[in-house]
Parts: structure tokens; sequence; C-alpha cells
């Protein structure tokens, strides 16, 4: 299945909740979703109460499309989460955080997730001093993230630097003017602020 290339502010209207998919757009009152939450469609007021089954596939969804899955990977995350020790649905959201596309995103280098993503697909992101250029690299507790020197000069990167990015997380540590981060600690569930109910994706799944 391909990825989805409509609206992106469709489908948190869809699911019902805010993904933040189009970064500090999601935090300002322009927000479509925050204007207008109904389900997109002439039907979309009127919303049916779903089965048990329909909610469970809706919060898988719901996560998939926040951090731009696609079915296949986001399964192998599913049953990699199974075989960590703890809390299945925990497991699952900490190796989500953990991506590298989802650490640029949470120290403020890129908007979006998406945005992040093209930044590590094109090259402009190192880790540890080398380039990484696979989103779905898993960071560790120390391995610090920059942006490349020959990148630095972009404008995203230099409004970061000059202006600040968003708060990061307690988990990671973020020098806006240098544009250098570290791994400081493993993603808490607390961490997340997303409004994720990650018990009816193990429940869909385990059976």
């Amino acid at each position: 299945m391909a990825r989805y290339t409509g609206s992106v502010c469709r489908l948190c209207r869809r699911e019902g909740a805010k993904l933040f998919l189009k970064g500090d757009r999601c935090y300002s009152g322009k927000c479509s979703y925050t204007r207008r939450p109904q389900a997109p469609g002439m039907h979309g007021v009127s919303r049916k109460k779903l089965s048990e089954y329909g909610v469970q596939l809706r919060e898988k969804q719901k996560v998939k499309r926040a951090y731009g899955m696609l079915e296949g990977q986001f399964r192998g995350y599913f049953d990699t989460a199974v075989k960590m020790k703890g809390v299945t649905g925990e497991n699952l959201l900490q190796l989500l955080e953990r991506r590298l596309d989802n650490v640029v995103y949470r120290m403020g280098i890129g908007e979006s997730r998406a945005q992040a993503r093209q930044f590590v697909m094109h090259g402009h992101i190192l880790v540890d001093g080398h380039k990484v250029d696979i989103p779905s690299y898993r960071m560790n507790v120390g391995q610090v993230v920059s942006v490349k020197p020959t990148s630095a000069s972009k404008e995203r990167f230099k409004a970061v630097a000059e202006q600040g990015g968003r708060p990061a997380p307690k988990w990671l540590e973020f020098d806006a003017e240098k544009l250098t981060g570290k791994v400081v600690a493993l993603p808490e569930r607390e961490d997340i602020d997303l409004t994720i109910e990650e018990h009816y994706i193990v429940e869909l799944y385990s059976k």
C-alpha cells in the first residue's frame, strides 16, 4: 500500500485526534482540526458508534499515521515490542519514539515528522558524526544527533539556530545554536504527547 499523499489535516479529523502532522501549525490557532474537529465528508458530523474491532482499528490507524508508518513496518515494530520485557503497548510507543526521524522532529529540527524524515533521507543529519540516511534508525542512550555542517546554512536550519525550536522532551537534550542534540534517556510513556490508547492496538494484533 502506498503512502497517503492527500491533505494531512483530513487524517487528524478522520481519527478524531490531533496527530501533529503539520508541525508548528498544529500548535497554533490555524490548526484545521481545532477549527473543524468533525470527520471529513457530508456525514462527518454524525459519527456512528464504532464496534470493538472498529475502535481497535482506528487506534492502530491513528498511531500509524502519526508516525508515518506502512502496515508491514508497523507490524514489525509490534512483533519486536512483544519480545521485549515490560508492557507491550508502551514498548511499541518507545520503539516508535526512538526512530531517528522522530528524534529529529522531537528536537525541533524538523517542523513535522514528514519534514524530519526528508532531512534524514537527504543526508542532512549526522549520528555520532556519521551520516545516517535511514529514518527508521533506532537511537540509543548517549548517541548524538547533529545537522551536517554543510547543511547548516539551509533556511530551516538557520531558523532553528537563530530562533530555537520547540522545547525537547526530557529524554532529549538539544542545543539549537549548535544544531546538536543528545539522547539522555529512553522515552517513557508520559513523554508522549499524542492521545493514544495503545492497549487497543495490542488487543487488535493479539486476536
